[in-house]
């Protein structure tokens, strides 16, 4: 990272994954800086991203923190400025500047069981954590580990080529499930907030982490906690809230916290401290 936080590091895209195969376009971009700069990270964290003349918008980092050569930068086409980053091509530079906010609390989860619910692109800032969890000098730090993973649809899935190494992994399961039936799918149907319900899993010994559409994780939450889990367990981000990075622009400002600083990553203790807007 710089030492000024207003001064974006250049880098290349070296590689373009297409995660999605529906109408819900989502992007993998593979960047590399320029003269081997690495930048440190740990999982919740998030960078702002920038094409020269377009404009800048904050992402959360999508890839590995221990495997930092390149970041991976998840990116669903929305608008003006995600249409002109879908459009680049590999070899063309963009900017970035961070890494900024918070982090999930990697040492306080150490020696609980962790479950994951994601819903869609809310993969994305959960994949650091999870890669983090799964690496080899860090799995033995945590227990069993569960992944509820839901999409619209089967084409809608992110990083769908990982979940079998992720199946493999020890102590761990992954769930997936879509809205609604498709010819050809066996895995579940159904919504996570349902699906919790039916999952096996000791509420003292466990942490809920979440991230996804607000819809899915109210009720994600509201079942968590129906099912006697405490308020401090539950963990998720409020990514979408964040523009400037630093705190300055006050556009994610709730109550006495800023986001983009105090955040993204809270639990859900933390947000019922905060004012009824966020």
């Amino acid at each position: 990272m710089n030492d000024n936080p207003y001064l974006p590091l250049k880098a290349e895209i070296q590689e373009i994954i297409q995660e999605t195969t529906s109408d819900l376009d989502v992007k993998t971009y593979r960047l590399k800086f320029a003269g081997d700069r690495k930048m440190e990270f740990m999982p919740g964290q998030f960078v702002e991203l920038s094409v020269a003349g377009t404009g800048e918008a904050p992402f959360g980092f999508a890839s590995n923190p221990l495997r930092n050569d390149t970041i991976d930068i998840s990116i669903k086409r929305t608008g003006t400025l995600t249409d002109v980053i879908h459009a680049l091509k590999e070899g063309d530079t963009v900017f970035v500047r961070g890494p900024f906010g918070n982090t999930f609390p990697v040492e306080k989860l150490e020696g609980n069981d962790i479950l994951y619910i994601a819903g869609g692109i809310g993969l994305a800032p959960l994949r650091p954590l999870i890669t983090y969890m799964l690496e080899d000098v860090n799995r033995s730090k945590y227990k069993k580990i569960q992944m509820l993973i839901a999409a619209r649809s089967s084409k809608d899935f992110i990083y769908f080529r990982e979940y079998e190494e992720w199946r493999g992994m020890k102590d761990t399961e992954v769930t997936l499930t879509i809205d609604n039936e498709e010819e050809g799918w066996n895995e579940n149907v159904g919504f996570p907030h349902n699906l919790v319900a039916e999952m096996t899993f000791d509420m003292n010994k466990t942490y809920a982490v979440l991230c996804g559409p607000p819809i899915m994780i109210k009720f994600v939450s509201q079942k968590l906690i129906e099912m006697g889990m405490s308020l401090d367990r539950i963990y998720t981000t409020l990514e979408m809230r964040m523009t400037c990075g630093v705190g300055n622009c006050g556009k994610c400002n709730i109550g006495h916290k800023y986001v983009c600083v105090d955040g993204p990553v809270f639990n859900l203790a933390e947000l019922g401290e905060m004012p009824d807007e966020y």
